[in-house]
């Protein structure tokens, strides 16, 4: 077998937003530091994604300096702190789940709402806010960001590489979203996998992750079409669900880098 390593690590600092490519992250107990921690609601704390408002993906985060900056054409940048210390807290929703988060106040609601032409508010996950993973995939202390149901989303090139081979223009890897992605692995080996180690972190591996219409939504211009969803329903589908990628819980804290090793442990 050949040697299995991380290609590209990937953190999404806004829930539906652009994604930010990193060398290196740390794992914490909700996922990556940094990770989905803030994300865009609608007055009544209903969560906001890509699947109702697309032009999510044209805003363009990046993180330095204890800041989170976000651009978007025709407008100036946002600048808010990478964690917001204090504001209104408001009690959210993702997925039917209600949690609490603090409001980043009027300015960066605006700065969102003139980009998707709706009414919202920006948001941010503090410490305190627990929100727990789908209990039927996860333990009794794992919690999970802002993410829909899990820390993390892995998924092997070479599985790309095999859907990119069924359709007639190919897709990058950020139609879904990853935050790990190896080399090395066969295409869909991971859905064998059933716990994994990255460095000195350990993984579970508690999932298929199941895809939306995301996935056809381009995230260069924010269009939206019928691939790669058509055609991976042909062959990677299971009941109701389409499937592509894993999605892994840790099970300890530390540092992946790119380059590193993964290995099977089950």
């Amino acid at each position: 077998m050949n040697d299995i390593v991380i290609s590209s690590l990937h953190i999404y600092p806004v829930k539906s937003a652009a994604g930010v490519e990193v060398d290196a992250a740390r794992v914490t107990d909700r996922g990556f530091a940094h990770d989905r921690r803030w994300m865009v609601v609608a007055p009544d704390g209903t969560f906001i994604t890509q699947r109702s408002h697309p032009k999510l993906a044209l805003v363009r985060p990046s993180l330095g300096g204890g800041e989170l900056r976000l651009e978007r054409a025709g407008a100036a940048p946002l600048v808010v702190p990478a964690e917001l210390g204090r504001g209104a807290e408001l009690e959210v929703e993702v997925w039917g789940e209600r949690c609490k988060a603090l409001d980043a106040g009027d300015e960066a609601g605006r700065w969102f709402g003139e980009e998707l032409g709706t009414d919202c508010r920006l948001v941010f996950m503090p410490e305190s806010t627990r929100r727990a993973v789908d209990p039927k995939h996860g333990g009794a202390d794992d919690i999970v960001s802002f993410a829909d149901g899990y820390p993390f989303l892995l998924i092997e090139q070479a599985s790309l590489e095999d859907l990119n081979g069924r359709l007639d223009a190919p897709v990058p890897m950020d139609r879904f979203r990853p935050n790990i992605v190896v080399d090395g692995a066969e295409a869909f080996a991971a859905d064998d996998w059933e716990r994994v180690r990255i460095g000195k972190v350990e993984f579970r591996v508690a999932k298929p992750c199941d895809r939306c219409v995301v996935t056809t939504i381009d995230q260069a211009t924010g269009e939206k079409g019928k691939e790669p969803l058509r055609t991976l329903a042909t062959y990677r589908r299971e009941g109701s669900k389409v499937l592509f990628g894993q999605n892994l819980i840790q099970q300890n804290e530390g540092v992946v880098r790119v380059g590193d090793r993964l290995e099977v442990l089950e």
